[in-house]
């Protein structure tokens, strides 16, 4: 089982920064078979340039639940599955922070698209979501939010699965 996730934040990992939006798709290696998506109210300020980058606003998490009112759905539907997402230690070191926030410690195994992609489909000149995705003709819909990213990441999954002849993708 693989929980394929993505968030968009406040900022980088370091310090108080925190998560604005979450999407998780649970994969089971052949398809989708649960998911969770929501805003969250970062209870900090989103800086300007953030907001431009994803289009999530103060005003549009203001009224989003908190991370601690969200952590069941994230904690059950990443329990017992590799935790996958692009560039898998920015948005599992955010998860991890907000559970310790919550006085819970969050461990799951990781994978990391980015290099399962780099060694599954080398020669890349970027191995970005955006441009791996376009090299690969994977549409990607709503670019930084959570829930576009994550479905993009979950096609990208899809291929590396069906590509990995090297079995670098660990399975149930």
């Amino acid at each position: 089982m693989y929980a394929i996730v993505d968030i968009e934040t406040t900022g980088g990992v370091k310090g108080p920064t925190r998560i604005t939006e979450i999407a998780i798709y649970r994969h089971d290696g052949r398809r989708v078979v649960d998911s969770f998506h929501s805003l969250v109210n970062p209870q900090a300020f989103i800086p300007p340039f953030i907001s431009r980058l994803t289009g999530i606003d103060n005003r549009m998490v203001q009224d989003a639940p908190t991370f601690a009112e969200i952590a069941d759905p994230v904690r059950a539907l990443t329990r017992d599955a590799w935790f996958v997402a692009h560039n898998v230690s920015f948005d599992y070191n955010f998860i991890k922070k907000e559970f310790l926030w919550l006085d819970e410690y969050f461990d799951r195994a990781q994978l990391c698209t980015v290099k399962l992609s780099r060694k599954i489909f080398p020669g890349y000149k970027s191995y970005s979501l955006g441009n791996i995705c376009q090299s690969l003709n994977i549409q990607v819909e709503n670019r930084h939010r959570a829930a576009g990213d994550a479905a993009a990441t979950v096609k990208l999954f899809e291929l590396l699965l069906q590509y990995d002849r090297a079995a670098l993708i660990p399975v149930d």
